[in-house]
């Protein structure tokens, strides 16, 4: 098998070629005309995603494998699948959404919880030919409306509530609650009834699930144009609406397979876990699609790294299941460590099947990165890429060549992304000088074609800035070697006095401190130097230290590690750090309520009293 960099050469300078080989690896109806980018990738090919995550593999005499797993410690059940049964469940659903009126082209908006049924609810619409958008469990109705305004569903499928830790969320009033602000009415809703919190149905919109899908007849699939849309998912937008991204069938298929095998290792047959949400782009792409076309099993977990019911949750599931590939995001492995910091809740189980720890969503800090290969043994493969990608953008390809890991680098770009540093004036930056991160045009099959129903605001968002590549919106640097270091989002870069400098690189610093669990910085306006840095940390457990020494301590690192010119000299020890549910430190949200500016509380907060506490701790500082 050749090495990584011919590979990536291939990819570059021969990007017919190189896709065309992998697109051989799809079942087409019909085979594509074209592998160039120019009118989309994979133009004149017809397919159905659907067939090639789970028909194929029944055809091919696996249907009794293990397709999905369900495992829901909130409700202390486990549901198994076989790929068998995984197509009669998505059939008959997509039989439902048939009967109801869906069409080819049609969107379907799905709000539900971590449920085999939500995964149904996806296939189905890809088996015909439906653009199903999903919004992330438990989003706030106003939210939810938007949504529904923007992506116009003939149907909503959704639930009577989801289950965290310590409560029970109902989903319905939520759901009451949007339609009765969207402008949009779709036809009908189809709810899912759990029965730790049944919900009253609105007659004459509101069907069962069950019934409804036990009543109607299975649904083939339905052949659709590489180009057409496969699902729509809505990510923040810096004006405060969200952006619909596009993902298409044909590129996404073969992008995602390719991944699957190249990227992650994974063959057929094993099992693969994305501790994720299936309403964020982890969920689509390594819980649903990578893993059901790549023909493994794919872990669904309902549940949470800590407190269902101790720190040992990953390391129960990874074990029960044989897990040989588990991805999950930077703070997942803080919070354990919080939780447990001697690693003893790992040592209780069999992990021998574990092979790969594979973290991304957020900057993984050499410390969180030699932590978790300290307590697991295994190679932890840092990478990064976005909901926009849909796939990776940078990682050590462990299915091509296992390349020298750098603690704080994803490594280099995956093959198909020609990745450049490019400084204010548009010029590419020496290695290990700070830049844009962007890609060179094309961007590789896989990625957002356009933004749904704004053509203009994706020209304006990625394209427009540097001609001819595509922005990504974060900062970073190539070091001599050709690896990649993300530093973080371009406005997390702060100017202190006239220097620019990146609290990415500032948090890499504090994150090192022993008695450190978790920690972000942000910059906040100064009159004197224009803004000045300010440390929020979170202590391990057990670390019973006085605050203010270790606040000291961390100033002297950072003036010590980077220099007097970051004029780091505040640094506040609090309970927790404001984050989303998907795990990211909310630092926008920080910045504002350190600035004094008005402030939204996201939908998506895990703990809206993080907020209060960071805002108590700004005023008195």
């Amino acid at each position: 098998m050749r090495g990584y960099e011919a590979a990536y050469r291939q990819s570059i300078e021969e990007p017919g070629e190189f896709w065309r080989e992998a697109a051989r690896a799809i079942d087409w109806d019909v085979p594509p005309a074209s592998v160039a980018a120019d009118g989309g990738w994979f133009a004149g090919g017809r397919l159905n995603t659907c067939h090639n995550a789970v028909d194929r593999h029944v055809a091919a005499g696996r249907g009794g494998q293990d397709a999905l797993i369900h495992d829901s410690p909130v409700t202390g059940t486990v549901r198994r699948y076989t790929y068998d049964e995984l197509l009669g469940q998505v059939a008959k659903t997509a039989g439902m959404l048939r009967e109801l009126g869906v069409r080819p082209g049609d969107t379907v908006v799905i709000y539900m919880p971590m449920v085999p049924e939500a995964v149904f609810a996806m296939l189905a619409c890809a088996r015909i030919g439906a653009v199903h958008s999903v919004v992330f469990g438990g989003f706030a109705a106003s939210e939810l409306a938007v949504r529904i305004d923007h992506a116009r569903p003939r149907v909503v499928l959704s639930a009577s509530c989801g289950i965290e830790p310590s409560r029970t969320v109902a989903y319905k009033p939520l759901l009451d609650a949007a339609l009765r602000e969207a402008s949009h009415r779709p036809a009908r809703c189809v709810i899912l009834q759990r029965p730790q919190c049944r919900a009253e149905l609105t007659e004459g919109r509101d069907l069962d699930w069950e019934p409804a899908v036990a009543a109607a007849e299975p649904a083939g699939c339905v052949s659709v144009a590489a180009t057409d849309p496969l699902y729509v998912l809505y990510t923040s937008g810096t004006t405060g609406m969200p952006k619909g991204v596009v993902r298409d069938n044909g590129g996404h298929a073969v992008a995602l397979h390719w991944s699957m095998s190249h990227v992650y290792g994974a063959a057929p047959g094993e099992v693969y876990w994305a501790a994720s949400d299936v309403g964020w782009v982890v969920g689509h792409s390594y819980i649903v699609y990578g893993p059901l076309l790549a023909g493994c099993t794919s872990v669904l977990y309902e549940g949470k790294p800590v407190g269902t019911p101790d720190p040992g949750a990953f390391w129960r599931v990874a074990s029960a299941y044989g897990v040989r590939t588990l991805f999950t995001a930077p703070t997942a492995i803080r919070a354990i460590k919080k939780e447990d910091p001697s690693g003893d809740f790992a040592k209780k189980w069999d992990l021998s099947a574990l092979r790969y720890l594979f973290l991304a969503g957020e900057r993984l800090d050499p410390d969180t990165y030699h932590c978790a290969g300290d307590l697991l043994g295994i190679p932890v493969i840092d990478h990064w890429w976005q909901t926009e990608t849909g796939w990776p953008v940078a990682a050590n390809c462990v299915g091509i060549e296992e390349l020298p890991i750098k603690p704080g680098s994803p490594t280099k770009p995956v093959p198909g992304y020609d990745v450049r540093i490019l400084d204010e004036e548009g010029r590419e930056c020496p290695p290990g000088v700070e830049g844009a991160v962007t890609v060179r045009l094309p961007l590789p099959p896989g990625c957002l074609p356009t933004l749904y129903r704004d053509d203009a605001r994706f020209a304006e968002s990625y394209l427009t800035r540097y001609p001819g590549h595509y922005l990504t919106g974060d900062g970073g640097y190539l070091d001599e070697d050709g690896y990649l270091y993300v530093m973080g989002r371009i406005d997390d870069v702060i100017n202190v006095a006239g220097h620019r400098l990146s609290t990415g690189a500032m948090e890499e610093v504090v994150a090192a401190h022993p008695d450190v669990a978790e920690c972000a910085v942000i910059g906040v306006a100064d009159e004197l130097k224009g803004e000045l840095p300010v440390g929020f940390v979170v202590l391990k457990a057990g670390a019973a230290r006085d605050p203010a020494e270790v606040e000291r301590e961390l100033v002297a690192m950072v003036r010590d590690r980077i220099g007097p010119v970051a004029a780091f000299r505040t640094a506040v020890v609090v309970a927790r750090l404001p984050k989303t549910r998907s795990g990211k430190i909310l630092r926008g949200t920080m910045r504002d309520i350190a600035a004094g500016r008005d402030y939204r509380v996201p939908s998506t907060i895990e703990d809206p009293a993080a907020l209060t506490e960071i805002a108590e701790a700004v005023t008195g500082r």
